[in-house]
């Protein structure tokens, strides 16, 4: 028995929508970064980007459970000496660019390196419930209906 590796050839990526409203953060970013690196699919392959395309809406609905949302400390740094910033993920959810809390939770579950980044660059963000993929006919996802818990 021979171990399956897959071609670029035969790699098809789909298109995927997911409602981020109501659910919980990190269970939804775990599900989301499962179907970036491809391993839901039968033909996973560790070394090829053989996840599929998803679209994440309502991003600035996305729920935290017990005190995450005033508790959780984002930092970056200016590059400046002494030049560390940091915001709470409530913050970030009521500020200007409430993705950024779902791109970060997905990017933090995605292996760091040059494969990381292009599965990484196969994920969009919307904070509203607009997006600009309406082409190419995603296919919704419900996550809500997977666990009980994945919900608030």
């Amino acid at each position: 028995m021979k171990t399956y590796s897959a071609k670029p050839a035969d790699i098809s990526k789909e298109w995927i929508l997911i409602d981020a409203e109501g659910l919980v953060l990190g269970r939804m970013a775990a599900i989301v970064a499962n179907i970036l690196r491809g391993k839901n699919k039968v033909t996973y392959t560790p070394h090829m980007d053989c996840g599929d395309n998803v679209i994440i809406i309502n991003a600035d609905k996305v729920k935290l459970t017990g005190k995450k949302r005033s508790d959780k400390v984002y930092y970056r740094h200016t590059g400046h000496p002494g030049g560390i910033k940091s915001q709470t993920a409530g913050e970030i959810l009521d500020g200007r660019f409430p993705e950024r809390v779902i791109e970060k939770a997905v990017q933090r579950m995605i292996p760091s390196g040059p494969l990381g980044r292009q599965q990484m660059r196969n994920l969009r963000v919307y904070a509203g419930a607009e997006h600009k993929q309406e082409a190419q006919n995603p296919k919704v996802l419900d996550v809500a209906s997977m666990n009980s818990k994945n919900a608030r």
